[in-house]
Formats: structure tokens, C-alpha cells, sequence
């Protein structure tokens, strides 16, 4: 994925009080014009590019610009959407939702048991039999049409609310989440009274009722990837949000309401691992739809092994991004910028692992360091902002612990010069060179602002680096060759590879992954299959 606004130079945009910055870097060397000239050596030893520095000094400050949010209302509390209907837990159980860039409450959601998992698949149930499989394909794209448009309608409120939950920069929720979410269910609207094209030949049956459990790191658009091809294809649906970024799928809900769609056809039970194990589980379930950690989902294959459900999952990654000297270096410097450092690290296909060509790689690390130095932290809501909040303390205490490993293990580290707020939870930007691949930080996935840059000599190195690892969910490939691209990306096992880009999504494309980053694929017509029956 990219954003609109690239990340640009400047102070940290956070209201928050901060620690104290670090000193300016200030220029020792021009740096050089051409690629041999960076590679001779300075008096140190270091190439020049190397010790070259750039200081930007007061320049290129910015002003703190804060989202306005008082013409927005969270309610206090949230209970289940159930059948159509609002309802209180039988559990009598709440939990609260926290923002992680304030540490503060921001409402309470109800946390359900089996019994209302139990109510929201019997309701699913009744809906898809009674109503949804018998409406006209083309009765069906209306109301999945209708849910598109109300959310570009509301799409300030959920940019809003997106940020407020989950600590992501509001020109990313504003510019990528909330509009790939909408477009998910426009495209979707498009293929639900044309599935036999979508096969031709065969007979496309829809499953029935599908149970899908989403993770924290795109509620909005996770909630789309999910509904959208289910109702298209005549499933009804049981959605669990996860624990700490229910708001925004429960705005969905409203909107649901809102567009008058039967009752029970969409339903959205709050809750944590054990809601989600109760949808999972449950017996009148004919799909489950999963993407989170690759833990979780090997759990889950074993639960319905068995069974004659279908599954789908999209797991965990630790791409790689493949730079060859071949390539436009300050463009992919802000491939390597978006790749990793999007979102905070939480994605799923982040390029956490950058291997570079050796001949190039003092100068692309320098570049990059430069870069690095240039990223804004601080409040989510400020549109200047380029990072955000970590999701959650559990996250954070999960990367200071792989990059303390990192260190350990003898990896050298960068951490850009960002000073972080006092409240809530922050991660700077960080690099590390000197990295091999037995090093934790190369093999596990660290879910947040972390890279990890090995080199290589040859692309057959690169291959056999890049293929070396559990996950193969994503790829990146940097080169000025065409044909170069293409012998890469069909030998790079994973499931989607980009070239001279990065985290590029559209709605008419398959995502997903091989080996322990799951199996099946959303989105693109590759992503009906995964709700269908097809003979």
C-alpha cells in the first residue's frame, strides 16, 4: 500500500510533551554525483557517500495540523449486533477499547460468550435461508452497492475513528484504508449477479454461513476483504473484530443497519481469542475465514480438521526486498520507506527484510539513514504525521524484545532521531545492518517499525536468501531490467511480488500467500472461489 502524502522531512507532529531531540546532524562532505565516486574511500576508511550527512536544520519544519474530531461522537458503550438488532451480551461483560497514543479509555464493547456466538450463527442462519440466498443476484449487488457508497459518505468519520482505535496516521486511514475498503465492496457489488461468467461453465454455489475473524492492523479494511466477496456470492455472515479495534467494524454495523439489508445477513460479535474460538468452532459454520498469526491459524486448521468446512488463511510474512545496483536508488529508498515503515510495521506483507546488492549498499544505506532522519512522529491525528502509535503494549513489549536480540546477536542498529511522547506506545524507526540470516530479527516476525538489511553478490544469492524463510506471503524486486524482474518473480516463493514498488492493493487483484503465511486468496475474481462451491 501507499499513501498519497509521502513521508516528508520535518519536526514531530505530536501535541504530547516529548522527550528531548537529539543534537542536529550537521553536513561534513558534499556528497558525491555519481555511484563510483560514492564508492571511494574517505580518510576514515568509509566510502564518502557513507560519511556524508545531511542536516536540515529548522528548514523544513511543520506546524502542528490536528484532524478536527469534535463533530465526532463515540458512544460510552457498544453492544452486539445481533439479527439485525443491538444487544446486550449474555455474557453481561464489557471490556475497554484504549487509544495507544494516549493510553486513554476510549469506550467499552461487549465482550461475547458462546451464547451469543451461538445466537449471531442461528441468526446468520435463518437470514441466509430465509432470505439472502433467495433475493435475485442483482437485488444482492444493490445492497452491497449501497454499503459502498455510505461508507464514502461517512468516510471522514471512519478515517477518524480508524486512527482514534488502532494509532495509524490519519492521512493513511483517510488516503488508503477507508477508500480501499469502500472500493472492496463497490468492486464486489459488480460481480454478484455475474458469478457464472466468473466460472463459465460450472455451477457456483454460495456456502452458506461464513464465520471470519479479522486482526487489529486494518479493522476497516480488513471487515471489507471479508464481507464484501461472502455477500457477493450469497454467504451470510458472522464477523468477529479483533479485541483492541472493534470501533470501526461496529460503524460498519451502523451502516449495515442503516442500508436496510434483512436482518441476520451481517452480524458482528465483539470479543477476544475466545469469541473468536467460538466462531471458529462452531458447528453450524460452512466457511471460516482467518488473517492474523500464523500461531493462531495452524490452531484453527487443527480445530476444524475433520470438519467439512472451508478455511481460508492469510497469515504472518517476512518479505523480502530485493535491491539490485541496477536500480533507481532514491525511488527505492522510498519503496524501502513505505514498504517497511507503513502503518507502523503492521502489515502483514512489510519488507522487513531488505537484502542489497553489495556493490551499492553503503550508498543505499546513507540514502536511507538520510531518509529515516526526515520521518515525523507523533499524533496520529496530525495529517504531518508519518508514524503513528504501536498498536497495543503487548506489541510494543514484543518488538523492544526482537530488537534487543538484534543487538545481542552483534546486528548493528539505526534508530532514527525522532523523540518520542511521553504517553502511549512509540517505536522509532529503526535499521540494522550487519544482519544474517540466523539472526532473530531476519527469521521472526516483528509486526512493527524494524528492518533488517543483509547483502548479497548474485541473484541467485538473492533467491536463495530471499526463498530462505517459513513465510511466502510477499516479495519485492528492484532493477532497471525488465527481464531481471521477470526471473526473479518466478522464482521467489511467495504469493504476490511487486517491481519497482511496494504494498500496491486494488480491489481487482489477488492477495495471499504459501507455506506458513496461509492458503486461499481475497480479492480479484480469485476471491469468490473462496466462498463458493463450484462444480
Amino acid at each position: 500500500m501507499s499513501t498519497k502524502e509521502t513521508l516528508a522531512p520535518g519536526k514531530p507532529s505530536s501535541s504530547a510533551p516529548i522527550t528531548a531531540a537529539p543534537e542536529a546532524v550537521r553536513v561534513r562532505a558534499e556528497p558525491p554525483k555519481t555511484a563510483r565516486e560514492a564508492s571511494l574511500p574517505a580518510p576514515n576508511g568509509h566510502s564518502a557517500a557513507a560519511a556524508a550527512k545531511l542536516a536540515f536544520g529548522a528548514a523544513w519544519t511543520y506546524e502542528p495540523a490536528p484532524e478536527a474530531k469534535d463533530h465526532i461522537k463515540i458512544e460510552p458503550r457498544h453492544e452486539l449486533f445481533i439479527g439485525g438488532k443491538w444487544r446486550a451480551p449474555e455474557s453481561k461483560k464489557y471490556f475497554d477499547t484504549i487509544n495507544p497514543a494516549t493510553e486513554e479509555k476510549i469506550a467499552e464493547v461487549a465482550e461475547a460468550n458462546e451464547k451469543d456466538v451461538d445466537l449471531a450463527v442461528s441468526a446468520a442462519r435463518t437470514a441466509y435461508e430465509k432470505y439472502w440466498s433467495k433475493l435475485k443476484p442483482l437485488d444482492r449487488a444493490k445492497y452491497i452497492y449501497r454499503i459502498s457508497r455510505a461508507m464514502q459518505e461517512k468516510a471522514r468519520e471512519l478515517a477518524i475513528v480508524e486512527t482514534i482505535d488502532g494509532g495509524k496516521p490519519i492521512k493513511e486511514s483517510r488516503d488508503v484504508d477507508i477508500p480501499l475498503a469502500a472500493n472492496h465492496f463497490f468492486y464486489y457489488a459488480g460481480w454478484a449477479d455475474k458469478l457464472e461468467h466468473a466460472f463459465p461453465g460450472r455451477s457456483p454455489r454460495a456456502l452458506g454461513v461464513a464465520g471470519q475473524v479479522i486482526p487489529w492492523n486494518f479493522p476497516l479494511l480488513m471487515a471489507a476483504w471479508k464481507l464484501a466477496p461472502a455477500l457477493a456470492t450469497g454467504n451470510t455472515c458472522v464477523l468477529k473484530p479483533a479485541e483492541t479495534t472493534p470501533l470501526t467494524a461496529l460503524l460498519l454495523a451502523k451502516i449495515i443497519e442503516e442500508c436496510d439489508l434483512p436482518p441476520g445477513v451481517v452480524n458482528i460479535v465483539t470479543g477476544a481469542g475466545k469469541t473468536g474460538a467460538s466462531l471458529v468452532e462452531h458447528g453450524d459454520v460452512d466457511k471460516v475465514a482467518f488473517t492474523g498469526s500464523t500461531g493462531v491459524g495452524k490452531r484453527i486448521q487443527r480445530s476444524i480438521a475433520g470438519t467439512k468446512k472451508k478455511l481460508t488463511l492469510e497469515l504472518g510474512g517476512k518479505a523480502a526486498n530485493i535491491i539490485f545496483a541496477d536500480a533507481p536508488l532514491d525511488q527505492a529508498v522510498e519503496g524501502i520507506i513505505g514498504g517497511i515503515f507503513f502503518n507502523q510495521g503492521h502489515v502483514c506483507c512489510a519488507g522487513s527484510r531488505l537484502l542489497v546488492e553489495e556493490s551499492v549498499h553503503d550508498l543505499l544505506i546513507r540514502k536511507l539513514e538520510d531518509r529515516m532522519r526526515t520521518i515525523r512522529l507523533g499524533d496520529p491525528l496530525d495529517k504531518n504525521t508519518d508514524i503513528g502509535a504501536i498498536n497495543s503494549k503487548m506489541q510494543l513489549d514484543k518488538i523492544r524484545e526482537l530488537v534487543e536480540s538484534g543487538e545481542s546477536e552483534g546486528a548493528h542498529r539505526f534508530t532514527a532521531p525522532c523523540p518520542l511522547p511521553q504517553r502511549g506506545y512509540w517505536f522509532a524507526p529503526t535499521l540494522f545492518t550487519g544482519v544474517s540470516q540466523s539472526h532473530r530479527i531476519a527469521r521472526e516476525e516483528i509486526f512493527g517499525p524494524v528492518l533488517s538489511v543483509l547483502t548479497f553478490r548474485t541473484p541467485e544469492e538473492a533467491l536463495e536468501k530471499a526463498n530462505n524463510t517459513m513465510y511466502g506471503l510477499s516479495a519485492g524486486v528492484w532493477t532497471d531490467k525488465g527481464a531481471k524482474s521477470f526471473y526473479m518473480a518466478q522464482r521467489l516463493k511467495a504469493g504476490v511480488i511487486w517491481a519497482n514498488t511496494y504494498n500496491k492493493f486494488d480491489p481487482s487483484s489477488p492477495f495471499g500467500g504459501y507455506k506458513e503465511s496461509g492458503f486461499g486468496r481475497e480479492g480479484g475474481r480469485q476471491g469468490l472461489l473462496a466462498y463458493l462451491e463450484v462444480d
